[in-house]
């Protein structure tokens, strides 16, 4: 691997796991507390994540529950998921709050699957972006005689090999996420 890919392999790394984590959030009709990753719950005078107030725990396929660590935040976490709009409704019961995860219809397993493929495409723009820096270090340096026409174009094709990998890691993880979503 060349030094102009080596340069940017942080920021190729980085765009699979922000793919990874921002596809998390995308319900599958299975309980998943990384669907909660986004609920803020107002709570001792400051919006704090949920993961901060309480312990959520996957009680079988379709529940959750959230155990406060202060009882006094169960209707402000109650109150913090309803706003998020995840299309679920907190149960509360006293000690516990309890999600169930109804079943998604078929439509919604469609429009859970397009979004999918957004983020998909919104995780590839940014791999383009990632490219275009890459070829864009390469072809300066030919510019300015630090490589050799060759060793421009040996560049060039090492680095739409490693893209192309990239690339292909995007497309299984969509892959698997598709296949989670679409099974009933």
């Amino acid at each position: 691997m060349n030094q102009y890919i080596q340069q940017q392999q942080t920021e190729l790394t980085q765009v699979a796991e922000f793919f990874k984590k921002d596809i998390a959030s995308i319900r599958t009709g299975r309980a998943n507390p990384a669907m909660l990753d986004g609920v803020l719950v107002s709570a001792y005078g400051t919006k704090v994540p949920l993961q901060q107030v309480g312990n959520i725990s996957v009680v079988d396929a379709r529940c959750l529950t959230i155990s406060p660590w202060d009882k006094s935040v169960l209707k402000d976490i109650e109150k913090g998921i309803v706003e998020a709009d995840l299309g679920v409704s907190p149960v509360n019961e006293g000690e516990k709050i309890r999600i169930t995860i109804p079943q998604p219809t078929e439509e919604d397993r469609r429009e859970r699957a397009k979004k999918l493929g957004e983020k998909l495409e919104h995780a590839k723009v940014t791999l383009r972006q990632v490219r275009d820096k890459i070829k864009e270090a390469i072809e300066q340096a030919e510019n300015d005689k630090v490589i050799a026409e060759d060793d421009k174009f040996r560049f060039l094709k090492e680095m739409e090999e490693e893209i192309k990998k990239y690339n292909e890691q995007l497309e299984e993880i969509r892959k698997k996420k598709e296949e989670e979503i679409m099974t009933i």
